[in-house]
């Protein structure tokens, strides 16, 4: 199954030369990289393109002209995958939060679920250790408000470690999603939930980056709280609709 992985980026240039072999190094020969870069000050978009002619045919590069958002990133990624025949997308972060060698893991849960999710919040998953508490606490509360509000089975709403079957994304209305920003992350599972896609989940260890700065905050956090009412009530006409997997169908 041939996979592109989505690497929304912004000033990542000291984390791209390193993911990028990483991932290449996996056991997965149709693997391509879609990296869409917002204008990166520190040479993030120019570095990317030195590195996909190392890599022909295998890493395309979107240039945008500005800190557009994660949000639109992702879908933005999303439909040039689509365009370009992808048959399942990932979307993972680029500064090593989440661990190159899950993603054949991510492709194995696939095969038997409509989406394949990383999950921090179930046995065998975490975060980094080092955290203070009041971040551990604020991750964990996030996903949790979100998944009592939004009344979700998955257990970690709030992630952005995820591969798509390209039947999935298909049928997503990702034209309808409006966050720019980490509310995307809850919004786009909410929204497949509604839609009754299945989602696997796949334990994860969630490392605080190493190289680069980190773009969350508690402001964010807080942000993202008050705007998961607006996608209760945004999505509330969804139906569920005919799951695309494959092995979900066989007795």
């Amino acid at each position: 199954m041939q996979l592109t992985i989505v690497l929304p980026t912004y000033n990542e240039a000291e984390n791209l030369p390193i993911l990028v072999p990483a991932l290449f190094d996996l056991p997965l020969p149709d693997l391509k990289l879609l990296i869409v870069d917002d204008g990166s000050p520190d040479g993030t978009g120019q570095l990317a393109e030195q590195l996909g002619e190392d890599y022909p045919g295998r890493i395309h590069v979107h240039h945008r002209s500005g800190k557009l958002g994660l949000g639109t990133a992702y879908i933005t990624g999303f439909k040039l995958a689509l365009n370009d025949g992808a048959e399942a997308i990932g979307q993972m972060d680029s500064d090593f939060s989440h661990p190159v060698e899950k993603v054949p893991e991510l492709m194995d849960a696939l095969e038997g679920a409509d989406v394949a999710q990383g999950c921090r919040w179930v046995k065998g998953g975490g975060v980094d250790e080092n955290w203070p508490l009041w971040r551990r606490a604020l991750s964990r509360w996030g996903s949790l408000y979100s998944q009592a509000i939004l009344r979700v089975p998955m257990r970690d709403v709030t992630g952005g470690f995820r591969v798509w079957r390209r039947e999935t994304l298909e049928q997503m209305q990702l034209d309808r999603i409006r966050a720019s920003g980490y509310m995307f992350q809850i919004e786009i599972t909410y929204m497949a939930h509604r839609l009754g896609f299945n989602i696997a989940e796949v334990p994860f260890y969630f490392p605080d980056r190493q190289l680069g700065e980190s773009k969350m905050s508690g402001l964010i956090a807080l942000e993202a709280s008050l705007r998961v009412w607006q996608a209760l009530w945004r999505y509330r006409d969804l139906k569920p609709i005919m799951p695309v997997a494959p092995s979900l169908h066989t007795p």
